[in-house]
């Protein structure tokens, strides 16, 4: 396998779209469906934030069972009960949809684990960036299209829609899945191992202790908390707005993503060094995206559109950004679980940008929240600052 570009790649990448085009619809389904049945924003946030803060927690788990029996093991089992999550979708109510979040949890802390780790470990280091890249592309292609399709089904009023996408994106799936293939590495000795729960109870300390980590730690989950407020209350909030329309909103942040990931994917660094003004540049972006959104209520939609793509192009940049850099500075006994641990923060983020934000909406409005979004945004301009290369070649 040579080359982020080359077929057996392609074929990961495909997956990878295929598996989350079902949250691109489900992301605008949700919360509309929830305001009709009469749910407060508190409630659709903890159904929305229920998928990933389940992956939150099985991510460094998955590190783990991946290490030891392999990714492609790991995959085809993950999809079969992906599959059976997407069914649960077609029959029930809210109270399906949080259990079904649930276990969609679990399986994207597992399968996105294991796409990501076998890419990491089959691609040389000057493709590394590239191929993280092409992963995040792909995970965000179905949100050009997805709330698009996700609104005609909503207005339509026909269930069978709706249905018949789950159940032929679940079928699709566990098709192309089966059929994908990744470079086998032998497996490590078990021996003067600490076992699976211990090494991963061990490896938290990391969070804090581990300079590198704990600064891409948080500039993950205060920007997956602005990313997740926009995910779950967007589809609601263009309501307010005047020519105001969610799936345009969402489609024009996943194109900015899509294009910013295709057309800068060799401008991320891959050296193993912080650069303080690219990540400072990022996070103005998150910040001024943040304000457009808030703005929009008042300025109308150009701020609103403006604010999508700006959004867009922050996080198209900042996870491949953060997980490149922390490939070549962890240390490479402990990698697959911390950059699990890592990755679960972008989780949890994203989990409270609906738990938490929910009850602000509540209590204010969604242009307040966006704009304590852009706050946070701001905060994190000067968090990203670092004068001194102290995590150059840091082990």
């Amino acid at each position: 396998m040579r080359g982020a570009l080359s077929w057996p790649f392609l074929r990961l990448y495909m997956l990878t779209l295929l598996y989350f085009s079902a949250n691109s619809i489900l992301n605008v389904i949700i919360p509309l469906k929830g305001e009709s049945l009469g749910a407060t924003n508190t409630t659709i946030g903890i159904i929305m934030g229920a998928y990933l803060f389940t992956t939150m927690f099985f991510r460094p788990w998955a590190g783990q069972v991946i290490h030891k029996h392999g990714p492609i093991k790991v995959l085809r089992t993950i999809l079969v009960i992906n599959g059976l999550a997407l069914l649960l979708y077609t029959f029930t109510g809210l109270g399906g949809y949080f259990a079904a979040r649930m276990l969609q949890g679990v399986c994207t802390a597992f399968f996105s684990m294991a796409l990501q780790l076998g890419i990491i470990d089959s691609l040389p280091d000057k493709d590394r960036s590239q191929g993280i890249s092409m992963y995040s592309l792909c995970a965000s292609m179905p949100n050009i299209m997805g709330p698009l399709l996700a609104l005609g089904m909503w207005q339509t009023a026909d269930s069978r829609y709706f249905i018949a996408a789950m159940i032929t994106i679940a079928v699709l799936t566990g098709v192309v899945g089966y059929s994908a293939g990744m470079e086998k590495k032998e497996a490590e000795p078990a021996a003067n191992q600490p076992g699976q729960g211990a090494k991963i109870l061990h490896s938290f300390g990391h969070l804090v202790k581990n300079p590198p980590l704990f600064k891409c730690s948080v500039l993950m989950l205060t920007a997956s908390l602005v990313f997740g407020a926009v995910t779950t209350f967007i589809p609601l909030y263009a309501m307010q707005i005047e020519s105001g329309n969610a799936a345009v909103y969402l489609m024009i942040q996943a194109t900015a993503v899509v294009t910013a990931r295709f057309v800068l994917r060799k401008k991320i660094p891959s050296d193993g060094k912080w650069h303080s003004s690219f990540m400072m540049a990022i996070m103005l972006i998150l910040a001024a995206g943040a304000l457009c959104v808030s703005f929009s209520a008042a300025g109308g939609p150009v701020f609103f559109y403006v604010g999508a793509g700006l959004t867009g192009i922050a996080q198209a940049l900042l996870y491949p950004t953060l997980t490149t850099y922390l490939t070549f500075v962890l240390p490479q006994h402990d990698r697959n679980v911390l950059l699990g641990l890592f990755i679960a923060t972008a989780d949890l983020g994203v989990s409270l940008g609906g738990v938490v934000m929910g009850p602000v909406a509540d209590l204010s409005s969604y242009s307040f929240m966006y704009l304590i979004c852009a706050i946070l945004g701001v905060s994190m301009i000067f968090f990203a600052f670092e004068r001194r290369k102290i995590f150059v070649g840091s082990r």
